[in-house]
């Protein structure tokens, strides 16, 4: 595993994370607390030690499993987490719906307090503010009380996460040039590269480093899915339209020539597209099982993209990989 500085700090993160969302809210199928906490451990024996939470996964479950998993040895895991959503007095919800956002002192200082007791430490090595949109960017208070929570040692190092889907161009440049943050959540990967590539290109000029979620699109860059496939009741995938599987497996396949040496699977081809920008410092790969864990961790080790891949990539990508625009949305 190789590891890569947040910002201009000193915290050192793997280029493989784990974002612990997978392993709390039940997206991805059921989830068992112990199964969880061990997958958690088995990522950090690995190389592991970069986790990524919010307060709302699994209103707060993600954070407590954190503290079950590595309560014991706070100081060899950097964890993040984020706050913004006011789940506590709206639980209701929806689908995906988002629940109402407070930027508020008084609610962040809560909030704060909250995510601190249920991680069981005193300090956070990432603070998120979870899926910013505008108001939030251009609110002098808010980055002033992020820095007030640094200067109190509550928190080492802020930045924000765009979401909850693809997209923020806007949100995200503005809050790179204008703040001083150390870090940007976006989703990124080989089919998904817009507006990530403009973000990637924002950040060149700034101290912000970026972590990069989604990058195998929901399961479809592991190589594991065919026309056959089928998801969980309660996995959110079964949701999303055919045409999503059947059109991401024509892209998929025309992938093929990253993996035709056998040096790298397509799931390690694919963070490795990510992590070919110097910009991006953590990948945090949808990770539900041990096979994965074993497979992704061993991404640094595995050859880089060559500019010839890259050049080829960003080719089929400009030309939608030779097929129709679709209007199905990934």
């Amino acid at each position: 595993m190789k590891y890569r500085n947040i910002g201009g700090t000193d915290i050192a993160v793997s280029e493989v994370g784990f974002g612990v969302w997978t392993v709390s809210t039940g997206w991805w199928g059921e989830v068992d607390d112990e199964r969880s906490v061990r997958l958690l451990r088995q990522a950090h024996e690995r190389g592991i030690n970069y986790f990524d939470t919010a307060d709302t996964y699994g209103s707060g479950k993600g954070e407590t499993l954190l503290a079950d998993a590595f309560g014991h040895m706070r100081d060899e895991v950097v964890i993040s987490t984020k706050i913004g959503y006011d789940f506590y007095n709206h639980t209701a919800r929806r689908g995906q719906q988002e629940r109402p956002q407070d930027w508020s002192e008084a609610f962040l200082r809560f909030a704060l307090e909250q995510s601190l007791k249920r991680l069981a430490t005193d300090y956070i090595d990432f603070l998120q503010l979870h899926n910013t949109k505008m108001d939030a960017i251009e609110d002098d208070a808010l980055f002033a009380l992020m820095e007030t929570f640094k200067a109190e040692g509550k928190v080492r190092s802020y930045g924000i996460a765009l979401g909850p889907k693809i997209g923020w161009l806007d949100e995200g440049v503005k809050a790179m040039r204008e703040r001083q943050i150390d870090g940007v959540q976006m989703i990124y990967n080989l089919i998904e590269q817009d507006p990530g590539r403009a973000l990637i290109e924002a950040a060149r000029d700034t101290d912000t480093s970026l972590i990069v979620r989604v990058p195998h699109s929901s399961g479809m860059l592991e190589g594991k899915y065919d026309e056959n496939t089928t998801f969980a009741q309660n996995d959110h995938r079964r949701h999303r339209p055919k045409e999503w599987l059947t059109t991401g497996l024509k892209k998929v396949e025309q992938l093929e020539f990253l993996t035709e040496s056998g040096e790298r699977t397509l799931g390690q081809a694919a963070l490795k597209f990510v992590l070919a920008s110097p910009k991006v410092v953590s990948t945090l790969p949808n990770i539900y099982g041990e096979e994965q864990i074993e497979e992704f961790a061993v991404t640094s080790e595995t050859p880089d993209l060559t500019d010839t891949e890259l050049a080829r990539i960003a080719e089929l990508y400009d030309h939608n990989f030779g097929l129709e625009v679709s209007k199905v949305g990934s």
